[in-house]
């Protein structure tokens, strides 16, 4: 997105190179390499800060190393064991967050634009370290799916599974976000066993570089599972095969480049990217000045204008509103821009926006500003001219040497101007459209060609729905706002790993975050077939029709009287029959309240087109099954937490009989926990052997 300043050999001699971490190594190249290497300059004052070079580093060899040492060391972990080291390194990068913020600020990132990055980052690897455990098995494979019997007697069967790709996942990151950035692609590569090859943006990636420092002195990776390429990879992807996962973020035109590899085309690398958005956020009708909803609007526009100084992907880069609203919106964002904003260096007391990350980046945005004002746009706010800034000692003045820029709006008397909808200025600039009625907004919104996020802003039901439903395919997210979540809301820029991070078109096309998810963007989903028994060797969860060992009848003991050390898959209790009369029916509707026809009135249950007549509640079936697989005396099993796929199949009349079969299905321990959870497959079966109820009962066990 962005290119990078020259700078005098004599200068370049005289600071560091950015360090590159590989095969378990810090390495920066020789001493000769200086002439070939890249300045990085503090983006607010211009001074030399350190020099980039990859000379002679040997990428083939370190895509080698994550595919083997990497690969080997994190086969050994659960997916529960990475995520617990995914919450250790978190608590270990907060504590050293004022470091991080320091070398932040030489990027142009005000305080708050760190915490965006910073805190963000680490969050992110907070996030992923609970999902982990709370959503994923204590294993290495997830099952995906119930099993699908393809024989008459059960005999073969097939299922799908996640397993980990068996290559690295290289993550090539834009300048705007070097740390969360990084870590919300690190955090499910991990999580999955995939070891990260990250590659940060030139001009920004010193703060990588820091971070990765830090990562690494904990001593809380495994080796292999983390290296950094400070400098120039344009070779990288001829590395790579099918076995690889390339994520990128940055310009289309790069990831253009990229995606036509032939590794990527003919090889099949996985590849996702995140490119340019011209995100929308659209007024509704109902928000007419003075009603929260356009004061939110108003908040929301001149903090993605500002925030990053408009470096975002998710910025709003056009501000749609009805027409009759435009001169009210163009007003409200000017002056809240005059009294909340203030231009200068982020170390300076009172400045609210920084630089942008580099003087190049500054031109490239002045450019695009230029050609949108040559096709129609006009300045309804802001500059092009340098602006007075405050400096780090409290002056105020032009600062040639730094990225600055004041925040611009442009006003658009013809809404259908291709440019609007094309060009994206990669700064503190928005665009401000009207529109007719909402299919016009939906049509403007959609003309984006595909975005990470809009913002839809309204108070009423009928015109959320109409704007959502009728934008939502253009876009990866949606941010409805209004006067009940203006306060609470994480804001229109601002992903969170729970969600989806992404868009379609013009976007990239990728997704990344969303939980779960995104841990499944590494993995492999593979069909497998055969038996019963095979199919719970592979996944560890037991399958209706493999082996079972009744262990009352094998060993004299219950299943229930085994901790976790001495359960295994497959251990199973059955118990003896008991009949069902008319009396416990009526008892049951009497004590609990729960007087259904069905269980009451003869005629009316005949009348049923389910039942044979007055049939026992399924909630009584399920108490008696729990007194009949019990075994009362205390420990191992500490407490009963829940049922889970509960269906009733067959009714139960009064003079049939049930009876219960427990099976051990799934065996989770906890890895920080003296017990861990068991789900034991249920099924309620009656006097024919015919299945009345199918449920799992969960159980916590002491290891």
């Amino acid at each position: 997105m962005t290119t990078t300043a020259t700078a005098p050999k004599s200068s370049l001699d005289t600071v560091e190179t950015v360090p590159s971490f590989v095969r378990d190594s810090w390495w920066t190249p020789d001493a000769g390499a200086a002439a070939s290497a890249v300045p990085v300059l503090d983006a607010s004052t211009g001074e030399l800060l350190a020099k980039v070079s990859t000379e002679g580093l040997d990428l083939a060899d370190v895509v080698d190393y994550g595919r083997t040492t990497g690969q080997t060391e994190l086969g050994t972990l659960t997916f529960h064991q990475r995520a617990l080291k995914l919450k250790e390194l978190a608590q270990y990068l907060n504590a050293r967050r004022d470091h991080f913020y320091e070398l932040s600020a030489q990027t142009g990132a005000t305080k708050i634009d760190s915490l965006v990055d910073i805190d963000g980052g680490i969050g992110v690897l907070f996030t992923f370290g609970s999902k982990g455990r709370r959503e994923l098995p204590n294993s290495q494979v997830v099952v995906d799916g119930p099993m699908e019997v393809l024989s008459r007697d059960g005999s073969f069967a097939g299922e799908h599974i996640y397993t980990r790709i068996p290559g690295v996942a290289v993550q090539i990151n834009a300048f705007n976000f070097p740390v969360w950035g990084m870590l919300e692609k690190f955090a499910p590569a991990f999580i999955a066993g995939v070891p990260t090859i990250v590659k940060p943006a030139t001009p920004t990636g010193y703060v990588a570089a820091a971070v990765v420092k830090a990562m690494i002195e904990s001593n809380i990776l495994p080796k292999g599972s983390l290296q950094l390429i400070s400098g120039s990879a344009r070779t990288i992807l001829d590395h790579l095969d099918y076995r690889d996962l390339v994520a990128f973020t940055g310009s289309a035109s790069t990831a253009n480049a990229l995606k036509s590899h032939p590794n990527v085309v003919q090889g099949g690398v996985r590849f996702t990217s995140e490119t340019d958005s011209l995100n929308a956020a659209i007024l509704g009708p109902d928000a007419v000045k003075g009603t929260p909803e356009f004061d939110a609007f108003i908040k929301s526009v001149v903090t993605e204008m500002t925030v990053k100084a408009g470096q975002k992907c998710t910025s709003i880069r056009r501000t749609i509103v009805p027409r009759e609203l435009v001169s009210d919106v163009v007003a409200a964002v000017g002056a809240r821009i005059e009294e909340r904003v203030v231009v200068g260096d982020p170390r300076a007391e009172g400045v609210t926006m920084g630089a942008l990350a580099s003087l190049e980046q500054l031109a490239d945005v002045r450019a695009a500003v230029q050609a949108m004002l040559d096709a129609g746009g006009e300045l309804a706010y802001g500059t092009l001219d340098s602006p007075k800034v405050t400096k780090a000692d409290g002056g105020v003045g032009v600062v040639e040497s730094g990225a600055f820029m004041s925040p611009v709006l442009l006003s658009w008397a013809d809404a259908e101007a291709e440019a609007v909808h094309s060009l994206e200025a990669f700064g503190p600039v928005s665009s401000v459209i009207g529109y007719t009625d909402l299919a016009d907004a939906v049509r403007l919104a959609a003309r984006g060609g595909g975005s990470l996020v809009a913002s839809v802003c309204t108070n009423d039901p009928a015109v959320a729905r109409e704007l959502v439903t009728g934008i939502a395919a253009h876009h990866g997210r949606v941010l409805m706002l209004n006067r009940e979540d203006a306060r609470s809301s994480t804001g229109h820029g601002s992903p969170v790993p729970h969600l989806v991070h992404g868009g379609p078109g013009r976007a990239g096309g990728g997704e990344e975050l969303g939980g779960i998810r995104s841990v499944m963007h590494h993995m492999q989903r593979t069909a497998i077939q055969g038996s019963p028994n095979m199919l719970t060797a592979v996944t560890g969860v037991w399958h209706t029709g493999a082996d079972r060992n009744f262990t009352v009848e094998t060993e004299g003991t219950h299943p229930f009287r085994k901790p976790l050390a001495t359960l295994h898959i497959g251990d199973a209790v059955r118990s003896e029959l008991r009949q069902v009369t008319l009396e416990d029916i009526t008892a049951f509707a009497n004590s609990t309240g729960d007087t259904f026809y069905a269980h009451t009135n003869q005629a009316a249950a005949e009348a049923n087109p389910f039942f044979p007549g007055i049939v026992a509640h399924g909630y009584l079936l399920l108490a008696w099954g729990a007194g009949l697989f019990v075994e009362p005396a205390p420990g191992p099993v500490l407490a009963n937490y829940g049922l889970e796929s509960l269906r009733f199949i067959t009714p139960v009349a009064a003079g049939d009989s049930i009876r219960v079969t427990l099976t051990a299905k799934k065996i989770t321990p906890r890895e920080t926990d003296e017990y861990g959870e068991v789900a034991w497959d249920a099924v309620l079966t009656n006097q024919n052997d015919e299945i009345v109820a199918t449920y799992d009962v969960l159980t916590l066990v002491e290891k």
